[in-house]
Order: C-alpha cells, then structure tokens, then sequence
C-alpha cells in the first residue's frame, strides 16, 4: 500500500524555497525520485508514505484579510495534456509550487508562449522552466504516422488545430529519421519496430527542441536568468529521465537535462539516444 499524504505543521508554517535554477531542477528531481519509488515496496501488506508539505495560505485558507494568495512558483513546466501524466504528481509538488502549462505534444504554440512568457515577467519567485515530455506520446504517435504515410495529410489539413500540432511535432519526427539512419544504417527502416523507435526518439527531440525555443525566447530576465530544462517522463519506470537505458526500476539516466545549443548538438543528443539500449531494444 502508499500514500501521498499533504500535511500543514503550524511549527514550521513556511517550506524554505528554491532561490537558484539548480536548487529548482534539483527539488523537481527529488520529487520525481520519491514519487518514482513510492512502489518500491516488497509486498502489497507494507507501507510507502510520502508526506508533503503545505501551506493553507496557498488555498486562501487562514489568511488575516480577504486578499487571495499570490502566486509563487518555483518552476514553470510546459507538459503534454496526457492524462497520464499527472504533473504536480509526478513531481511530488503541492499548491502554488508550480505554474503548468499543457498541451498536446507539449508543443511551443503561441498560447502557450505567452502564458509561460506572463509567469517569467510576472512571478519573480520563479527559478526554472522545465519542458516534460512523456512515452508513448499519442500526439506524436500522429506526427510520426503521418510522416510515414504522407497521404493521410489530406484529412489533417482540413482541421487546422490538429493540423497545426502536428506541424510543430514534424522538425522533431525529421531529426530522429536521420538519426536512426546515421546511427543504424540505411536499412533501419526494415526493422521491426522502426515506427516505435521512430516515435520514442521523437518524444525526446520534439522537449528538447521546445526547451531550446523557450531558452531563445524567455530566459533572459532582466532581474534573475532563469534555468530551462527537458526531460522525458517514462510510464513505466515513473522516472522523468532521458531514454538511453533500459525502462525499469534502478534506471541510471534519470534527471533533466539542459537542451542542446545548436544544430551539432541536436543530432549527437538524437545519435546518442539512437545508440542506447532502450532504442535498440524497440528496433528489435
């Protein structure tokens, strides 16, 4: 059995925050590790617990005045709206700890720009932007399909939101075919499972590349720089981390990572992941 309990201790009302970029990546790896392994019990009969701490004030709960509570997060992530990736949760955090934009294919749209871009000039306890993006991506699934069935194109055109996903998803779906080339030859595509290795190494390009687009555009402040970040969250193992190694418990590429700075640096991140165990097993 496990828990996540939240809980208010009125002898320590206020939880110290991050007040770097790094003390922000760090706290989000910390609680992604904790919620990773709350499993991480020998038998059903035993207990995991996780005890997260609150502050009522952040609900607008025991205030002294009718003032609704400010904003206050230490990280913005930009996620995909997958149900299955519970952000708050995944990262173990609580109220006003995170300000959370999602969007299918956690893609860089202008909606999206500009609700990061108010929180990085509005809220000056923010440290850190993290792009989040996950396995098994349903959005792009359909980018990766239609680059391998060019005539299914027709019936995204004529619906302009879908359309418009999949666009910004296409770069990424580019880099990983080239990459696969490079690092398992010309032939790769008679593998049995290109179309899975194909879409996994995507997920992977398609974060860095929006975490890249985000540093470019948000990350220089005026008062503070700020940190910005990508990571791949892995339904099975509960891990965000980048998928070089085998999914499972003891994963040993957890974390976030900072996106690559340049054209060269893209393709050694997608020849990296290309080369990894968990890309080979999927090819099969």
């Amino acid at each position: 059995m496990f828990e996540i309990v939240y809980r208010y201790d009125p002898a320590f009302p206020h939880e110290p925050v991050p007040q770097t970029p790094a003390e922000a990546m760090a706290w989000l790896e910390r609680g992604n590790h904790h919620f990773a392994t709350l499993l991480d019990v020998p038998s059903l009969t035993e207990q995991s617990r996780r005890v997260l701490p609150l502050d009522p004030r952040d609900f607008g709960l025991g205030g002294t005045d009718d003032k609704a509570p400010a904003q206050e997060p230490f990280a913005a992530i930009l996620g995909c709206a997958d149900a299955r990736v519970p952000t708050e949760i995944v990262f173990e955090q609580g109220c006003n700890d995170l300000f959370v934009v999602r969007v299918a294919g956690n893609v860089v749209g202008s909606e999206c720009l500009g609700s990061l871009s108010y929180a990085v000039h509005h809220f000056h306890s923010l440290k850190l932007i993290a792009v989040i993006g996950h396995l098994h991506c349903g959005a792009v699934t359909a980018a990766v399909d239609l680059y391998m069935q060019p005539g299914k194109y027709l019936a995204f055109a004529t619906n302009y939101p879908i359309q418009s996903i999949v666009n910004r998803i296409s770069p990424a779906v580019r880099g990983a075919v080239l990459a696969l080339r490079r690092v398992h030859g010309p032939d790769v595509t008679d593998r049995p499972g290109y179309r899975a290795s194909l879409v996994e190494l995507t997920v992977v390009l398609n974060a860095a590349w929006a975490a890249f687009s985000l540093k470019q555009e948000l990350a220089d402040r005026e008062d503070s720089p700020l940190g910005v970040v990508f990571g791949v969250y892995d339904l099975v193992s509960r891990y965000v981390r980048l998928p070089i190694a085998l999914s499972g418990p003891g994963t040993p590429d957890t974390g976030l990572h900072p996106p690559p700075g340049d054209e060269r640096a893209f393709e050694q991140l997608g020849d990296r992941v290309a080369d990894g165990a968990f890309i080979r097993a999927l090819l099969g």
